[in-house]
């Protein structure tokens, strides 16, 4: 149960960010702003937790246990070479990108369309990924996709209000954060696998963060504004957007399955369609409510349909 909860937590803390991020906008603070001091905050959080552990590593090692686990960790150490490092820093790039393009969408979206857009990434994952193998999607892929597009229509109101009433520019730019969403989900379950969570999260954010800061480079560290009310948005967003989530889906992954991530997952997408209702005053209507709960049941779809067949041939089997 620790371990659903940990997934469930880290989705919801994703749902909150496009809220902060609309008020944020409201005060008057920048793209470059608003992301640099997101992933300034997570880069310091991630390697405080990262220190806190190479020391109390050194301390057990250091009190007497076994001469061989002490090799063991100077062997680990010796095999991280900087290559690692800047293959994982190179994976952490889309996390910088990811931000950028969701957050600049809703510069000309509302945020309950924006976190729709972003939620694409569970169809175009599925496309990268038969073009990287080269493999058509079986049926039920066709199925969870139509059930998702459908979905979305009428969450984000399309049937009531029509597309045209939407900016161009927004459904592009969040379009593209679902993508790069999709390609940061793929290398962070590829680049460098068998080291710590934390060591590849604080070498990922570090990527990422320096990718931001060539895009947009940190005047607010200079010119004052870090010490305004922006760094209280940063803390907020640092902490349920780049520290938080990445250490409870490391924790709670492995031991729930990605499948059951995947459902549990979907929890951003309602906590930030109430948020933006509640705290933004942005209409919801039930159509769009009805939308939200199609979408939620695309994502659950293939999972509820594995698990049916693995009982299936159980019965069989037994």
């Amino acid at each position: 149960m620790k371990h659903i909860l940990a997934v469930f937590i880290a989705a919801a803390s994703y749902g909150i960010l496009s809220t902060f991020v609309v008020l944020a906008y409201d005060e008057g603070y920048t793209l470059g702003d608003v992301v640099g001091t997101q992933l300034l905050v997570g880069f310091i959080l991630t390697w405080l937790l990262a220190l806190f552990i190479d020391l109390k590593k050194k301390n057990k090692v250091g009190t007497g246990t076994l001469k061989a686990e002490k090799s063991s960790v100077q062997n680990k150490v010796s095999s991280f070479t900087w290559k690692k490092k800047l293959l994982l820093m190179a994976a952490g790039i889309p996390i910088g990108l990811t931000g950028l393009l969701y957050y600049q969408s809703l510069h000309y979206v509302p945020a309950s369309l924006a976190i729709l857009l972003l939620f694409q990434f569970a169809w175009i994952g599925v496309l990268i990924e038969s073009i990287i193998k080269r493999k058509r999607p079986d049926k039920i892929i066709y199925l969870t996709l139509a059930i998702l597009f459908s979905g979305t229509i009428l969450a984000a109101g399309m049937i009531e209000q029509g597309i045209g009433k939407f900016h161009i520019l927004g459904i592009v730019f969040g379009l593209l954060a679902a993508v790069s969403y999709s390609l940061f989900m793929l290398f962070s379950g590829k680049v460098v696998p068998n080291e710590h969570p934390v060591t590849r999260t604080k070498w990922m954010l570090t990527g990422g963060l320096l990718f931001v800061f060539i895009v947009f480079p940190p005047e607010f560290l200079w010119n004052g504004e870090i010490f305004s009310s922006l760094i209280l948005f940063g803390a907020l967003l640092g902490f349920f957007g780049a520290f938080l989530p990445p250490l409870l889906f490391a924790y709670g992954v492995p031991h729930i399955g990605e499948g059951m991530a995947g459902i549990l997952g979907a929890a951003e997408l309602p906590v930030a369609v109430m948020l933006s209702s509640l705290v933004l005053h942005e209409e919801v209507s039930f159509l769009q409510w009805i939308g939200v709960v199609i979408v939620l049941i695309g994502v659950a779809y293939p999972e509820i349909i594995k698990m049916r067949s693995k009982k299936s041939n159980a019965v069989t089997s037994g």
